[in-house]
């Protein structure tokens, strides 16, 4: 995936792979199911191969991922309640599970917020959970924004230095992209099982 995205890049102009990489970043943060770091990885490649200027690249990601994430948090803010009574919502976020988020918060939210920025499949979830319960925003803008701050030039400046190792990196990447790939499907089956069951219970009672 990584190969395919700095192919799109690589037939772009400068200014156009920065709006394109700005675009996904804020899809990503409002549920594209993308991976985030792929995102990130193809900056860096892109900066390796002099396609685009890396403090530039950092910029528009950090922006991009901030952005999105506030999304997310301001979507579980004003909607939350509502949506987590729907049927998709209500799967991927069960009552007692924003229960446990909203405990969780509670004691640790600084440091949940934190981690949750290196955490892939939980970003949004608990970003959501972050808005639905009413989490300050500034808080969760503080302690996003640090994580992001730390994250993002490490994973863009990382990818550019190691550049000479790109075919090694690509691998890694595509080992990481397929494990992806399983686990999402094992969890969409997952949901549709749980379904099934549960609409088969009330059916016959």
């Amino acid at each position: 995936m990584v190969e395919k995205i700095v192919s799109i890049l690589s037939h772009l102009s400068e200014p156009s792979t920065y709006l394109l990489l700005l675009a996904l970043l804020l899809l990503c943060g409002i549920g594209l199911p993308l991976p985030e770091d792929i995102l990130l990885f193809a900056g860096g490649v892109s900066v390796y191969l002099g396609l685009t200027q890396m403090w530039l690249v950092i910029l528009i990601s950090y922006i991009g991922v901030i952005a999105g994430d506030s999304l997310m948090f301001f979507l579980g803010a004003f909607y939350g309640r509502k949506l987590t009574k729907r049927w998709l919502f209500s799967k991927l976020l069960p009552q007692e599970r924003l229960v446990a988020m909203s405990q969780k918060l509670h004691k640790q939210g600084n440091r949940l917020i934190f981690i949750a920025r290196f955490m892939p499949g939980l970003r949004a979830p608990i970003f959501f959970s972050a808005g639905t319960l009413h989490l300050p925003y500034r808080v969760f803008l503080f302690y996003d924004g640090l994580a992001a701050f730390l994250s993002i030039p490490a994973i863009v400046c990382t990818v550019y230095y190691f550049g000479d190792e790109l075919e090694k990196v690509l691998h890694t990447i595509r080992k990481v992209e397929h494990r992806l790939f399983f686990i999402i499907i094992g969890m969409l089956l997952a949901i549709l099982l749980k379904w099934y069951v549960t609409h088969r219970r009330l059916k016959k009672s």
